[in-house]
Order: C-alpha cells, then structure tokens, then sequence
C-alpha cells in the first residue's frame, strides 16, 4: 500500500508522533512500555500513536515473545527525505551545494533560517551525544 506525501506528513504533524520517532531513531527498537515512560504519556496513548505511525509504513515492529518493539522504517524515512528535498527552499536539492548564482535577498534570508536550524539540530546531537557518554 502506498501513502501519499500528504498523508505522511498529516501523520507527522503530531508533535508526540515526532517524539516517538526521534526516540526510536536516537535510541533503536522500544516497547510501548519505554517510549511511553520515556516521553511521560499512557501506554494506549502510545499504542495509538504507533498504530498510525505503522499504518503509515513509518514504523515497523516484530513480535518477540511477549515483547513487541517498534523501529523506524529507514525506506520510509528515505521517502520523507526525497520528498522535502524536493520542496526545498535553500537551493540545495537535497545536495547540500546551493546554487549560488540563484540566491537572491530572498534565498539569503531562508538560507540563514536554515542555517540557524542545522546550528540547533546540531547542538540537539552534541547534547544526546553528553547524556551518551555520562
């Protein structure tokens, strides 16, 4: 089955929905029982989240015993990837090279938003990166 950008992105439109999926990225596989004490909300709360997560193909999972854990689907994220470097408004095209010739005022301007976001995104990563090592 496959799901349309919009809909994909519907799905992550849910702040929580987000959260589970940078836990499960940050962290590998996790029951609903870890996620949920890790992000401070019921277990049905997050049976429903992952439930759509997985019907949306974002998530995976494989009973293991009594013990299911839930994993990003890395072709899935691959998809969101590709589509937003489709989108994108630095110039880029999902190469990391802007085109210079066609920055004007404009693109300066979302090229320094950008830029301000990779600068927090990195500093979320040196953060876990500190919890890691402690």
């Amino acid at each position: 089955m496959i799901i349309e950008p919009a809909e994909i992105f519907k799905v992550l439109s849910v702040d929580t929905r987000v959260k589970i999926i940078e836990l499960l990225k940050a962290n590998g596989a996790l029951g609903v029982k870890e996620i949920s004490d890790r992000l401070g909300i019921t277990s049905p709360a997050v049976s429903q989240h992952l439930k759509i997560l997985k019907q949306a193909g974002l998530v995976r999972s494989e009973r293991q015993g009594y013990w299911i854990p839930y994993s990003i689907n890395e072709e899935a994220m691959d998809g969101c990837r590709e589509i937003l470097n489709e989108v994108c408004t630095c110039g880029c095209q999902g190469t990391g090279n802007f085109k210079e010739k066609e920055l004007g005022k404009a693109n300066l301007e979302a090229l320094a938003k950008y830029e301000t976001e990779l600068q927090k995104e990195l500093e979320m990563v040196r953060e876990r990166i500190r919890e890691i090592r402690e």
